[in-house]
């Protein structure tokens, strides 16, 4: 079996290489596994800790002869105009092998696959940088606007509904590089920072963590911080079984339904953002790629639509409900 999985990583390896778009720096050597990883999971957004943070979304990572999950995190870009590529799972050769996420000034190919949160599977339509100042989406984004005012409000239309989390293969996204993302492949790119790997491996210490355990439902499906797996702010998935923690609201059975924010945001100005049960890339073609408003992290961020459709209002006061993972 081994032999058998050294090949078909080698033919794969050879696949990936001679494939535009995919380079070399973005895969992971050694990290093939024989089955699929598990759908991505759904679970709201935690609030935004402060200027500078960016979301990097949640993964599948694999130890241990099991998937186990990686919580979505906020952490600051190593240099300013850095923007997150998200690894993924790809199929090739008899084998589903990872390709590495990246920093880069531009947002590459993730596979189609659609994270949510502004990485519908293309692109990234969470927030651009501008005057060296990162501003952040709120529709797509959830973030306290008594705390940060760096913000911009763009209609993202996001309609696939798929949480597939692996390229190609049987069930797998059909995207393919576009011209902007081989663009980006050829960047110089920084590797994930120490914060980011000790994340990683703080999830892999966590049995709960691996899909054996939680069945692919994790009762930590994101944190407001890297590094934290428990306490204020840290959000369980939908159909988690155990409950978990948010400040003195519970994330479980019914997952992200309680207030992962924290005490003075204001509602009014945080739009709820298109409903589509987080992943895969929104299809219009068919190949993953999906539909979006503007173009991505190019810069000043696009002006928003004009009186585009309202979103569903929250009402009330006090603290805003948690980004769903979309």
């Amino acid at each position: 079996m081994r032999a058998a999985q050294s090949i078909g990583l080698i033919l794969f390896m050879i696949l990936a290489f001679a494939t535009p778009g995919v380079s070399s720096a973005q895969v992971a050597v050694g990290i093939s596994v024989g089955i699929a990883p598990p759908p991505i999971p759904v679970y709201a957004q935690p609030v935004c800790p402060g200027d500078g943070f960016m979301w990097t979304p949640g993964y599948w990572a694999y130890a241990e002869a099991d998937y186990f999950w990686v919580p979505g995190t906020w952490v600051r870009a190593p240099f300013d105009g850095g923007l997150w590529t998200p690894g993924y799972w790809g199929w090739g050769g008899g084998l589903y092998v990872w390709h590495v996420g990246y920093w880069g000034p531009h947002v590459g190919f993730y596979g189609g696959v659609n994270y949510g949160f502004g990485y519908g599977g293309v692109g990234f339509f969470g927030g651009a940088w501008r005057g060296g100042v990162f501003a952040y989406n709120r529709s797509v984004t959830n973030v306290n606007v008594t705390v940060i005012h760096n913000t911009y409000n763009q209609t993202v239309n996001n309609t696939n509904v798929s949480r597939t989390s692996f390229n190609g293969g049987t069930g797998g996204t059909t995207a393919q590089p576009n011209a902007e993302e081989r663009a980006a492949a050829n960047e110089r790119h920084t590797a994930a920072t120490s914060e980011q790997m000790q994340h990683e491996h703080a999830a892999s210490t966590n049995k709960a963590q691996f899909a054996s355990v939680n069945h692919g439902a994790s009762g930590v499906a994101a944190s407001p911080k890297a590094g934290v797996m428990s306490g204020n702010g840290v959000v369980g998935a939908k159909g988690a079984n155990a409950g978990v923690r948010s400040g003195n609201n519970a994330y479980g059975s019914g997952g992200g339904t309680g207030k992962a924010t924290s005490a003075g945001a204001n509602p009014g100005n945080h739009s709820r953002p298109p409903r589509n049960t987080n992943t895969a890339a929104t299809k219009g073609n068919g190949s993953g790629a999906g539909t979006r408003t503007g173009q991505p992290n190019r810069g000043t961020p696009a002006k928003p639509q004009q009186n585009p459709p309202s979103p569903k209002s929250r009402g009330g006061r006090g603290e805003p409900e948690p980004k769903q993972h979309q």
